[in-house]
């Protein structure tokens, strides 16, 4: 709907639910799933991370480090691009984000969060009946 392309890359095992990548087709949308991070990187303008273990993964962390091993965003993999970085927070630094890139010019993370905070602002306004 947005009008732009999508590339994913996670490991095998942990690739996103078809449906999700026909559902976005169906709103014609090219979603490109992938397991090479390079391949998701090179020429992308934006560069786009998650946690690797959520809250209440804790149990299986060693598991999932292991997987993702090579998909951190760091400056190897953005190197020969200028894509920009964002990341939903909060952040696991070290683990699929090094603090050089997190902190860097080319990360939008810390208006991301501030963009979102208003929205949920907006949202409590709302339910909670105030102007």
């Amino acid at each position: 709907m947005a009008g732009i392309d999508v590339r994913v890359a996670t490991p095998a095992d942990y690739s996103m639910d078809p449906a999700v990548f026909d559902r976005a087709a169906a709103f014609g949308a090219d979603v490109t799933p992938t397991t090479d991070p390079e391949a998701v990187v090179d020429g992308a303008d934006i560069v786009y991370t998650d946690v690797w273990i959520s809250m209440g993964q804790e149990d299986v962390r060693g598991e999932k480090l292991a997987a993702f091993d090579g998909f951190q965003v760091n400056a190897d993999l953005l190197a020969g691009t200028d894509a920009t970085v964002m990341h939903c927070l909060p952040a696991h630094r070290g683990e699929e984000i090094t603090d050089d890139v997190l902190e860097s010019d080319r990360a939008l993370v810390w208006e991301q969060a501030e963009n979102r905070m208003h929205a949920q602002n907006a949202l409590l306004v709302e339910l909670l009946g105030g102007e």
